[in-house]
């Protein structure tokens, strides 16, 4: 643990979004100095410094939409805290529902628990600034006028360039496998494309990877292209034994068309673009594939066709559900997915944030459980800075909202950095304003150097950040009237009191992730697979809470994978297998959400009862998928792909004339396509067998 307390992780933000972050902050600064309105400046300065972290990559409409609400949450809090500065119950009690419902956050996501903790900050500075309703209007609004200041700079300088890096590694991957399709097979040599693949392992899960809900698309993305790979060199063994005649020049063919739908995936990732391409390509090879079937049937199969046609089977699936999944890889398959979540019922949206913080009221929930610690800190810390004077004592409830986090190792590490960062950024602004930075632009000049490295150096050691924060705020209250000298000793006091004051909300529970993830997953498969069993049998209210308890279990997985990335020494091949699980489990459910907008009728399906079979499979094997979470052994699972296609042949015979009939067939078999693609990835992560039908 000590030793991430030195650790430097490389830069992640551009530079030029650091600049416009500053930029955001120290223009209106030094316009309103300029007119002799320095009040003006420094309220849209410090809206524009709480909206900065909220400035992260993704699709412009997604980035606008969420600074404008931070920026009108942050105006709200920072006038709630001026209105009830002066009355310190009611301030205490404001000051828990702010933790309360600012923590509660953290389950939407690092950009919503940001919001959050901007809420918290705001409202207890503003606090100790105390004003009538009326006159609290007017700083507010400048806190809302610097927060969406910033958002239009983001906005002007939306780069375009997002994932690039993942993009072009799988679409390097893709392309080689599909050379190695056309390369005469050597038992010998090493198996193609280890290199690349080592590539994208270090993109993918590296400690330093990059963060979104898209990497979640590229993890499922390289999973499949794994497996990809180990079905081609299969078949591409199988090809060298077959006799020269129709059934090798068929594999070929089949062989071929998965190399033009690779490439076409390749192509597709390389511009961020949609894969529609690929459809040819799968046309050529289910034609081939048929072709193929065709003829074992006629001729009677070999044992080595037999092998081939189920490996050529579970290849076609597998390269189906790669182009679903390079459709939502990069900033524009964000898009891409949101339009989709848009088209289905708002309680059925993966992404719904008022279902999801619904679902997690519950003590159950690790993001409630920190809210309420979170609450209740802020509000004892604002009780107890009161009633003991401490001069600037905000920062005392400000600390220990900062430093409050989901983990135990977390908030030791972020308590003692933010200690030691605040004492160095005092004495050092404190020197630099007494021996050399005195006059009124000399400081706006350490503003934008402060605000600077505060941007570009805060992910890089937080430590350094923390110093870097420190200083901004206290040359930004010099601007007020306010020496940095005469406020050194206490606000370094106040600080390492929050600090203490987070830390001791842990110390009665230290608990270390290693332990928990596996069963928070597996408690999560469970919720998952009672959600599905419940899809086409059940009332709609046995649905509704089962897709709330999926919900709930979800965050607490994500919060509990979270938490194991953060620990000192952790390990990072459970990491990876964790981050594997979690992606598949959600291609599960989402397939699993689909279904039930398109079949909520279950007397629309065809062979209902044929239907339900193949769900009650599903269930079992995701039963034995959570068994071996918790235990780690299980039985293995049976092989769902050749039922999966026979109940595809008999809902594609049975749909009829009838349109609706046909249509929620289509819908099944292409959901319970990628839901046995997606049981049958999990399996293949956690390393559980796959046993093959027993054949008549």
């Amino acid at each position: 643990m000590l030793n991430t307390l030195f650790q430097l992780k490389p830069r992640d933000v551009p530079v030029r979004v650091a600049l416009r972050n500053t930029l955001a902050i120290v223009l209106p600064l030094a316009v309103a100095l300029a007119a002799g309105r320095p009040g003006i400046g420094l309220g849209m300065a410090a809206g524009a410094l709480n909206t900065m972290f909220i400035d992260q990559p993704g699709p412009y409409r997604l980035r606008m939409q969420r600074m404008a609400l931070a920026s009108l949450f942050s105006g709200l809090s920072a006038w709630i805290g001026s209105v009830l500065g002066a009355h310190t119950i009611p301030l205490a009690v404001a000051a828990f529902a702010a933790g309360v419902g600012g923590g509660l956050l953290v389950a939407l996501g690092p950009n919503a628990g940001r919001t959050g903790l901007a809420c918290m900050i705001l409202l207890v500075i503003n606090a100790a600034m105390p004003l009538d309703p009326v006159g609290a209007l007017g700083p507010a609004a400048l806190i809302v006028g610097g927060g969406l200041l910033q958002m239009l700079f983001a906005i002007v300088a939306w780069p375009l360039q997002r994932y690039r890096p993942e993009r072009e590694a799988l679409a390097d991957v893709c392309r080689q496998l599909a050379a190695s399709v056309r390369e005469r097979a050597d038992s010998s040599s090493a198996p193609p494309v280890t290199q690349a693949l080592l590539d994208v392992e270090s993109l993918l899960h590296g400690e330093h990877r990059a963060r979104g809900s898209v990497m979640e698309t590229f993890r499922v993305l390289a999973e499949l292209v794994e497996r990809i790979r180990l079905e081609l060199l299969a078949l591409k063994d199988l090809q060298e034994t077959l006799p020269d005649g129709d059934a090798r020049r068929t594999l070929t063919r089949v062989l071929e068309y998965a190399a033009r739908a690779l490439e076409t995936i390749a192509q597709a990732l390389d511009r961020g673009a949609s894969p529609h391409s690929a459809a040819a390509a799968m046309e050529g090879f289910d034609a081939a594939l048929a072709s193929l079937r065709d003829m074992s049937a006629r001729d009677g199969a070999s044992r080595n066709l037999s092998i081939a046609l189920a490996r050529a089977d579970a290849l076609g699936g597998q390269l189906r559900a790669a182009a679903r999944n390079a459709d939502f890889a990069g900033s524009r398959g964000e898009l891409r997915a949101g339009e989709a979540e848009l088209r289905m019922p708002l309680e059925m949206r993966p992404g719904s944030a008022l279902q999801t913080l619904r679902a997690n009221l519950d003590l159950s929930s690790i993001a409630f459980r920190h809210a309420l610690r979170c609450g209740a800190c802020l509000a004892i810390a604002v009780v107890g800075e009161r009633l003991a004077g401490i001069p600037h004592g905000y920062w005392i409830p400000m600390t220990a909202a900062i430093v409050l986090k989901p983990d135990f190792a977390g908030t030791f590490t972020f308590g003692l950095l933010r200690v030691l960062g605040t004492i160095l950024g005092l004495v050092l602004v404190t020197a630099l304003i007494h021996y050399a930075f005195g006059g009124v632009w000399e400081r706006v000049a350490l503003v934008a150097a402060f605000a600077f490295g505060f941007r570009l150096l805060t992910t890089v050691h937080y430590g350094i950040g923390v110093t870097m924060l420190t200083g901004l705020v206290v040359l930004l209250f010099s601007f007020d009237g306010l020496p940095p000298g005469d406020i050194l000793q206490a606000r370094g006091i106040a600080t390492a009191i929050g600090s203490a004051l987070a830390l001791l909300a842990y110390l009665v529970w230290p608990t270390w992730e290693r332990l928990r993830v596996r069963p928070a997953l597996a408690a999560m498969l469970d919720a998952y697979r009672v959600y599905f069993s419940s899809l086409l049998r059940g009332d709609p209210s046995e649905r509704a809470a089962a897709r709330t308890a999926a919900r709930a279990a979800r965050t607490n997985a994500q919060a509990s994978l979270d938490r194991l990335r953060g620990e000192p020494r952790r390990d990072r091949a459970l990491v990876a297998f964790a981050e594997g699980v979690f992606a598949n489990a959600n291609r599960f459910i989402r397939a699993g959400m689909a279904l039930e907008a398109a079949a909520l009728d279950a007397r629309a399906v065809p062979e209902h009862a044929a239907v339900l079979a193949f769900i009650d499979r599903i269930d079992a094997s995701l039963a034995t998928l959570a068994q071996d979470l918790r235990t780690g052994t299980s039985p293995g699972i049976d092989s769902l792909r050749e039922e999966e296609r026979l109940l595809a042949a008999r809902l594609d015979a049975a749909g009829g004339a009838d349109e609706a009939a046909r249509s929620a067939a289509t819908a099944v078999v292409e959901a319970f396509d990628r839901m046995t693609d997606s049981i049958d990835t999990l399996a293949h992560v956690m390393d559980v067998d796959i046993r093959p039908l027993p054949t008549a």
